[in-house]
């Protein structure tokens, strides 16, 4: 009997080795790829490393906290999640990786954990922190050791190739699915996550944004989504979603399909103070060559800092949309001043973000190719439309050189703007690129300024610019600009064409 006894135990903890070792076998097998990406390992590589030459370049001295990253197929949102993935300084070593979707194909109460074992895609295995994914399910009532959501859902899948090209050091990562859609639910899960939040760990949340509207009214409803997200208030992003579906705008059916997980990552950033959130990159499906304008999928790329984020200002663009609109700005603001005294009112709701970010600006107005006005604003302390707006009036009716357009004149002014771009303080003039960039110097209640154009023009060398500027401009005479605050920026010129 005792033999037997024996045998049998032997044979039961066989079973249990055997039924352990299985299921930490069962990784979560690729999905999405063949349908969302290519499932060729060494084109999908290749496929990569073009998104990222071509995506946007880190513009912090920061890595985020976390990044909020499209999921779309590869060929229209590709390039906008390698920008997000940009911003993630490759050389580090992350203790896990959070990566958060909310499930496209399954409900259910909560949040799924994958503890079964690693993601694979084709270029291989993903490690999975297993240990660590069953200690957080066994410690919290809203995560659930559940891997039925993960087979069929792609919003953590697609996020992992990008990982695989881009750093350059092992990672584990966490992967969720959200299955509830409530603010309660995010509630909860963000006093779960929040103290992960630092940097020691990454938070990749997967969302796209709007879906199937048409393509202006995409951009306008996703940037009100961003502005809400950039606030890094929670309430604020609820109150976003509501107004964007109280519009009825024709064919939108969520203004941010995963929100839910948004929402998680908000309700964690708002309660730490100094988080800086930079919406890198927009794009939707209608700017892809295989996508309409008729029904769109927004993208951005959104990353979260700790402490103030290093930009680079001079990384500023604006679309040709946003010259379009400023063009026309100008013009309806100098018609309506001249003949009414007013200014047009502005709907700033609308407005894209470059257009709302504060710049300088000039505006020259010519007639018959002769210049008839030209005033500008250097210290960006408003709004650009608001800046178009005073100094196209300003070009107008307040230059000294001329008289005072008149109304009979207006429709044989031609307008160009140059808009400078956010100024960026340098240290040493060995970062002032002399032609390219212009220069900004403050001394006290002193300032004064050159347009790139100017060393152009003169041929000045770089310290016989900085010299004629510190001294006929700011008036802290020949050697001052090596004591002032010195700021560099570019002009990005656009004018109406020619009729």
């Amino acid at each position: 009997m005792q033999a037997k006894h024996f045998i049998t135990v032997v044979l039961v903890s066989l079973i249990c080795a055997k039924s352990l070792a299985m299921e930490t076998l069962q990784n979560r097998k690729p999905y999405a790829a063949g349908r969302f990406y290519t499932d060729k390992p060494a084109e999908l590589k290749a496929q990569l490393q073009v998104f990222f030459s071509k995506a946007m370049k880190r513009k912090s001295g920061n890595s985020p906290l976390a990044i909020v990253v499209p999921h779309a197929g590869y060929v229209f949102s590709g390039e906008v999640a390698a920008s997000a993935f940009n911003q993630i300084d490759p050389n580090l070593k992350f203790e896990r990786i959070f990566v958060i979707g909310s499930s496209h194909t399954t409900s259910f109460n909560g949040a799924s954990v994958y503890c079964s074992g690693n993601y694979e895609t084709p270029l291989g295995i993903v490690p999975v922190d297993v240990d660590f994914a069953k200690k957080l399910v066994a410690e919290n009532k809203i995560l659930k050791d559940y891997p039925e959501p993960h087979k069929n859902e792609h919003s953590i899948e697609v996020q992992l190739p990008f990982l695989q090209v881009h750093l350059k050091t092992d990672f584990k990562i966490v992967p969720v699915i959200i299955g509830s859609a409530t603010v309660e639910t995010a509630q909860k899960l963000a006093e779960v996550f929040r103290p992960y939040l630092n940097k020691k760990n990454l938070f990749v949340i997967s969302s796209d944004f709007s879906h199937y509207p048409e393509y202006e009214d995409a951009r306008k409803a996703d940037q009100t989504t961003a502005e809400a997200i950039q606030s890094n208030k929670a309430p604020k992003l609820i109150a976003a979603l509501d107004s964007n579906e109280k519009k009825n705008i024709p064919g939108l059916v969520t203004s941010l399909c995963g929100w839910s997980s948004v929402l998680t990552l908000l309700n964690m950033t708002e309660q730490i103070r100094g988080i800086s959130v930079d919406l890198i990159q927009y794009k939707n499906s209608g700017d892809s060559s295989y996508g309409g304008k008729d029904r769109v999928v927004g993208y951005y790329a959104i990353s979260f800092y700790e402490g103030k984020a290093h930009y680079e200002p001079n990384q500023f663009s604006i679309s040709s949309e946003d010259k379009k609109y400023l063009l026309i700005l100008a013009r309806e603001t100098i018609t309506e001043y001249i003949k009414k005294g007013t200014t047009p009112k502005v709907d700033t709701s609308n407005l894209r973000v470059s257009v709302k970010t504060p710049c300088g600006a000039f505006v020259t107005l010519s007639k018959n190719h002769i210049l008839r006005g030209c005033i500008g604003r250097f210290e960006p302390n408003q709004p650009l439309w608001k800046v178009v707006q005073s100094v196209a009036v300003a070009s107008a009716t307040r230059d000294y050189r001329f008289d005072k357009v008149l109304e009979n004149e207006i429709n044989q002014l031609h307008i160009e703007i140059s808009v400078l771009t956010p100024l960026k303080r340098i240290k040493s003039i060995d970062e002032f690129e002399l032609g390219k960039q212009g220069i900004y110097m403050k001394q006290g209640k002193s300032m004064g300024t050159f347009l790139p154009q100017v060393a152009t023009s003169t041929g000045w060398s770089k310290e016989e610019f900085l010299g004629h500027c510190a001294e006929d401009k700011a008036g802290i005479g020949w050697n001052g600009w090596k004591t002032a605050e010195l700021f560099t920026f570019e002009a990005l010129v656009f004018q109406e064409e020619e009729e």
